[in-house]
């Protein structure tokens, strides 16, 4: 036995809002999932990742922040990139915080904000993080539940609102629906808002949607607000920095900024991440390629799942929420077998759906195989 380790546990100190959540879901291990299949190569559809890969600007300016050096530490505040941001959206830098993702700037909002005992509102289905940051804050959380077909429902938005939450999280694009709001329904939200609420629209996904009909910039609907707002975005999706971790959010106003700045930890960003940014968001052809390709494949792989009798929620992003009919999580252990790793969705109310997203032309080709015939062998 190690000396080093103890044996006796700290239930007792850990406090009674952490100790009864779940542990965040990233799916199955990739070796785990070669081993089980016996294949050297795993398809890995459970992360909403950058399957076309970066900007080759990108890689320029990663193996350039690297040749400088990693023994100093990045700029806090990342002023090149939040000035970069700001030109590229015409928003003062001041107003712009970074993040490790934008999911770390959801934690910090939550630090920033949340009393034991108030009230948060997001979706359902929705991201799990938009659930767990307030749990831990000893929040309270409402869960608006979508219509039967995934849309807006007013009256379960209006009837939440009128409750007095204190943050609101609405993703557009929901994750995991890949369903989105119209200008309208936005509006509808925005006009139902509480003085007191925090609308915080999480736009993680937003770039794939942004040439939908009908998808409202968020920044644009919010721009001028006499209320407090912050819209999120991200470069872990469409521009392909998962491995990087860099999100950023801008702000309806400097207090709000600052109130964050004084909970996130310093050198949250790291320095080839702040440049690999900076490099992302200068190139408009890649990025309008990756939107251009991923819509493609969802479109082919929507309408090849629901000639074979699934249920696909009509998706703008580069993932698709899939009724399976079946256990989620039998699906996917199949799936594994296959060495095809999806997300199995347990939220109450969908546990017979997954959530996958795309990869290239041939990888989705696999999967769609993989799928139907699971499916169509469980039938009863």
């Amino acid at each position: 036995m190690n000396p080093v380790l103890s044996h006796t546990p700290s239930t007792s100190l850990i406090r009674r809002e952490v100790a009864g959540l779940p542990r965040y879901d990233p799916g199955a291990d990739p070796d785990e999932v070669a081993a089980l299949s016996g294949s050297g190569r795993v398809i890995k559809l459970s992360n909403n990742e950058n399957p076309f890969g970066v900007s080759p600007a990108v890689s320029e300016a990663v193996r350039k922040a690297l040749a400088d050096g990693v023994s100093r530490y990045p700029d806090p505040a990342g002023r090149r990139l939040a000035e970069a941001i700001g030109r590229s959206l015409d928003v003062p830098a001041d107003r712009v915080v970074l993040g490790n993702g934008s999911e770390n700037i959801l934690e910090l909002l939550c630090r920033a904000v949340l009393d034991l005992g108030d009230l948060v509102v997001t979706q359902a289905p929705g991201f799990s993080l938009h659930e767990t940051f307030p749990r831990i804050m000893g929040a309270r959380v409402h869960k608006v539940p979508a219509t039967a077909e995934f849309g807006f429902d007013a009256d379960a938005w209006r009837d939440a609102l009128a409750a007095s939450p204190k943050l609101v999280f609405l993703a557009n694009p929901c994750n995991p629906t890949g369903a989105m709001l119209d200008a309208d329904e936005l509006e509808q939200v925005v006009a139902a808002l509480p003085e007191s609420a925090l609308l915080v629209l999480d736009e993680a996904y937003g770039e794939f949607a942004r040439s939908r009909p009908g998808y409202p910039d968020g920044l644009e609907a919010l721009r001028g607000l006499d209320r407090p707002w912050i819209v999120l975005r991200t470069f872990s999706k469409a521009y392909g920095l998962a491995g990087v971790r860099v999100g950023y959010g801008i702000a309806s106003d400097e207090t709000l900024i600052q109130a964050l700045d004084r909970v996130r930890t310093p050198y949250n960003v790291n320095h080839p991440a702040q440049e690999a940014a900076i490099a992302a968001l200068g190139d408009h052809a890649h990025l309008a390629d990756t939107v251009r390709r991923t819509a493609l494949e969802i479109a082919r792989v929507t309408d090849r799942l629901s000639e074979a009798g699934l249920s696909v929620v009509p998706s703008s992003t580069n993932f698709l929420f899939i009724d399976t009919g079946h256990p989620a999580d039998h699906v996917a252990r199949e799936l594994h077998r296959a060495g095809v790793i999806v997300k199995a969705w347990r939220e109450p109310g969908y546990e017979t759906y997954i959530r996958a997203s795309l990869s290239t032309p041939g990888d989705n080709d696999v999967f769609v195989r993989c799928l139907t015939e699971i499916c169509a062998k469980d039938k009863p």
